[in-house]
Formats: C-alpha cells, structure tokens, sequence
C-alpha cells in the first residue's frame, strides 16, 4: 500500500502519510469522483472470488493531465528517477498531445499526457 500511495502522491494526488499501513484509502478528486486503493485481504474480505485483472479485454486508463509538454517529460523522468518503471517514454503522439506512460507499484499504466502547443523538454 505505501509503494503505491507513494507513487501517486508524485503525481499530486493528495494521500495523507498516515493512510500507508491503512487496508483502504480513498482520496477526493475534482468532479465528485475519488480514487480508491484496497488490499488484496480487504478486496477477499467481501469477494472471495475476485482475482487481480489481466488480459481481460477491457481496459481502464488513469491519465494525469499536464501543464506543458515540458511537465511530461519532467514527471515522467522524476517518477522514473524515484525507481519506477517507464512504459512509453515522451513522445510526440498523432492526436496532438505529449504523451507519456509509467508503471505504478502493482504495474498500472499511468499516462502522462499535455499539449504539444507547449514545447517538450523545456
């Protein structure tokens, strides 16, 4: 749990240091939506059956929008630094916007996207 609270609070998501050892945390996200994170004993806890997803079909994307192409570039090289895995380095993507993908604690892809309006790499 703190690896992955940890990694999302690089991204600016506010997680308070002291939901680390918690088996579940929820942080409010503009919109009334929230972002939840549970324990795989707290997920069992009322589905015994549920598994961890994979090659399902479906995808679910968290994106994390940025100022600037710069931003990208330098989020994704500080998450990066921190000891995370890169999945597409920043590139300049066809529909128009500079874009990114790193791996969270438990291999999520989290993408990091911005306009290309703005230059990259400062």
């Amino acid at each position: 749990m703190a690896a992955s609270l940890a990694f999302y609070r690089r991204l600016g998501i506010d997680v308070p240091d002291t939901a680390d050892n918690e088996p579940h945390v929820a942080a409010e996200l503009p919109g009334g939506f929230q972002l939840m994170w549970d324990t795989q004993d707290t997920i069992r806890s009322f589905d015994p059956s549920w598994t961890p997803a994979g090659g399902g079909g479906h995808a679910m994307a968290l994106a994390i929008g940025c100022d600037n192409a710069a931003e990208v570039d330098s989020l994704h090289d500080d998450l990066v630094a921190a000891g995370h895995r890169s999945h597409l380095a920043p590139w300049d993507a066809f529909w128009g916007q500079r874009y990114a993908s790193v791996l969270d604690p438990d291999g999520n892809a989290v993408d990091l996207f911005a306009p290309l309006d703005s230059p990259a790499g400062g």
